[in-house]
């Protein structure tokens, strides 16, 4: 009975070694650019504003999530750019990415059909193109070991 704890005892031991492993080789890597486009909504009002699709370079994705990293960073830039441009403050806001023009693409007319064809609920839906607000290149620090 005793050997039988000790020997559950180790297998928890090695699963959680394992797992601390794993996650420590999580790395970050940077690409040349990374294609996205922005959301925001509210809860007090049916208004919904859509950016166009941006090329943004030089962004930092980590390798084990294929998380964009500074993503909050980039969805701040647009309810920035909402609050004082256009008055809108209080607003949801977030960033949609992709590593490719092909499959940022299907997530816009997705994200875009969402709310126009299949919503129960008739949206006011502004797009905001290029001219109006861009995507700043934003400048990461992580310490040495963490960069791929």
């Amino acid at each position: 009975m005793k050997t039988l704890k000790y020997v559950m005892l180790l297998c928890v031991i090695c699963t959680l070694a394992v797992f601390n492993i794993d996650t420590a080789q999580a790395k970050k890597r940077k690409i040349p650019k990374v294609y996205m486009f922005g959301f925001s909504a509210s809860f007090n009002d049916s208004t919904i504003y859509m950016t166009d699709i941006q090329e943004v370079d030089s962004a930092w994705i980590d390798d084990k999530s294929h998380f964009l990293q500074g993503r909050g960073i980039y969805a701040q830039q647009l309810k920035d750019y909402l609050t004082t441009a256009i008055q809108q403050p209080n607003r949801i806001c977030m960033v949609m990415y992709s590593e490719t023009l092909k499959d940022i693409e299907k997530q816009y007319v997705k994200m875009k059909r969402l709310y126009t064809k299949k919503s129960k609920m008739p949206y006011d839906i502004h797009y905001l193109d290029e001219t109006m607000f861009h995507f700043e290149k934003i400048q990461l620090y992580f310490e040495e070991d963490d960069i791929l």
